[in-house]
């Protein structure tokens, strides 16, 4: 028998309502900070719309996390440890600066003429 997928909208839409209450702010406040409207908040946290990459990025920026973080279940970010996330975060940071440093020798940026 074939393993039951997680719900991505049930995973997101837990994340985002755990990290909003633990800012302590209530829907309306996070759509404000993120330039959304509260139905959408509202739509998200009750597993009704999915979002965009942009909202995805702006809802990790407002919360200070990494958006992959939003779609990871609970079960998984709890067996990874404040150690395990920090490590994963160095990870991250350590491709972004690869990938700006490999695109600056591919499409090197010259002054205008």
């Amino acid at each position: 028998m074939e393993a039951k997928r997680p719900d991505l909208r049930r995973i997101l839409a837990a994340n985002i309502k755990e990290q909003r209450t633990i800012l302590g702010i209530s829907q309306e406040k996070l759509a404000e900070m993120a330039g959304l409207s509260w139905q959408t908040i509202n739509s998200i946290e009750c597993q009704r719309t999915w979002v965009s990459d942009n909202t995805l990025e702006t809802l990790a920026n407002v919360f200070k996390i990494e958006t992959f973080q939003l779609l990871l279940p609970l079960e998984l970010r709890m067996l990874l440890s404040q150690d395990g996330m920090e490590t994963l975060h160095q990870l991250i940071q350590a491709k972004r600066s690869y990938d700006e440093s490999f695109n600056e020798i591919i499409c090197p940026k010259r002054p205008l003429p």
